[in-house]
């Protein structure tokens, strides 16, 4: 059985997709990120909570106060990308329920008003659209390097100090630079991966 996605996006999203460790000096414009955005916010999330954030470090000075919190190992590709987004998930994302799920005005407090669910169930959605967010900077030609190697309590004090937000994913974004991708390493075959029941 074939896909119904034409075998260039295949290869565009999926086969020929990597992790960039390197990036050219060529600036991400605001236009891609936006077009990025409008093409992922359609992606489902339960109930259409959309409870990602993104917070986009332009500014050299927004990128020092990050390399700190950044693993070792991630702090020169992180310093030499011309974009890096801070992926978080937005704790208070209960209080946009009822323009976002008109049909249900009450969710907001009637299944949302705990701050545990809140946490467990907007963390999940929001890591969902991270899988989202790379997807649609693959889909806008760009290279996305995606880390979880950082302080995420530093980054939530340093970026996000009211609480509100809790930092999940670190992606530099840009054009790929020399030696940017690894060879690509094995994947479980379908046998190993899926049951049949």
């Amino acid at each position: 059985m074939t896909l119904a996605l034409d075998p260039t996006a295949q290869d565009l999203l999926f086969r020929e997709a990597h992790t960039a460790n390197t990036f050219t000096g060529e600036s991400v414009s605001e236009e891609q990120i936006q077009a990025v955005y409008d093409l992922i916010k359609l992606a489902p999330t339960a109930f259409n909570q959309s409870p990602l954030r993104i917070t986009l470090l332009r500014s050299r000075e927004a990128r020092e106060r990050l390399l700190p919190l950044m693993s070792r190992g991630n702090r020169d590709k992180t310093g030499s990308a011309p974009l890096t987004a801070i992926l978080s998930v937005d704790l208070d994302f209960h209080e946009k329920l009822p323009r976002l799920l008109p049909a249900r005005p009450t969710l907001k407090d009637d299944m949302y008003g705990e701050a545990e669910l809140r946490e467990r169930h907007g963390s999940f959605n929001a890591t969902l659209q991270a899988g989202y967010f790379l997807l649609g900077v693959r889909a806008a030609g760009l290279a996305a390097g995606p880390m979880s190697g950082f302080d995420a309590q530093g980054v939530d004090k340093e970026f996000f100090g009211d609480g509100r937000q809790k930092a999940l994913l670190v992606v530099n974004i840009g054009r790929p630079g020399p030696d940017a991708f690894s060879p690509r390493k094995p994947r479980l075959e379908y046998a190993e991966a899926v049951s049949v029941l």
